[in-house]
């Protein structure tokens, strides 16, 4: 399985909030994605000058923030499969978010820690 990036994701109810924490520890918005689930669901990437990336997501229905770490592959099915293989459970049930430049979900460990397995879709794949 090739994973392209590995980074924290923050889903939140209070992003501008978690947004400009990072701003202060020198994270610039690189990306913005809206309207993910055709919901309004917003996600913001992140990168300091080191390279590193966080993401934060907002859901406005949120009890409470989670933590996950986002892995980005390039077999979304391969990647899937494998964890599915170590019990991990898609938290979705049977559905994959697709944005139409990626499909992904988040996928919960037998002992709660989660995992959200991305693929970007490639233009030639397009």
């Amino acid at each position: 399985m090739q994973i392209t990036s590995f980074n924290p994701l923050i889903v939140t109810k209070d992003s501008e909030n978690v947004i400009k924490l990072f701003e202060e520890l020198g994270f610039e918005r690189r990306h913005k994605k809206e309207g993910i689930n055709d919901k309004d669901i917003t996600s913001v990437r992140m990168k300091d000058a080191n390279g590193f990336h966080v993401d934060v997501t907002q859901v406005d229905q949120l009890p409470q923030d989670i933590t996950t770490i986002r892995m980005n592959v390039r077999d979304f099915n391969e990647a899937i499969q494998l964890l599915e293989s170590k019990g991990f459970k898609n938290a979705q049930g049977e559905k994959i978010t697709n944005t139409g430049s990626s499909i992904s979900t988040m996928m919960v460990s037998p002992s709660g820690f989660s995992i959200s397995v991305a693929e970007h879709i490639r233009k030639e794949d397009r």
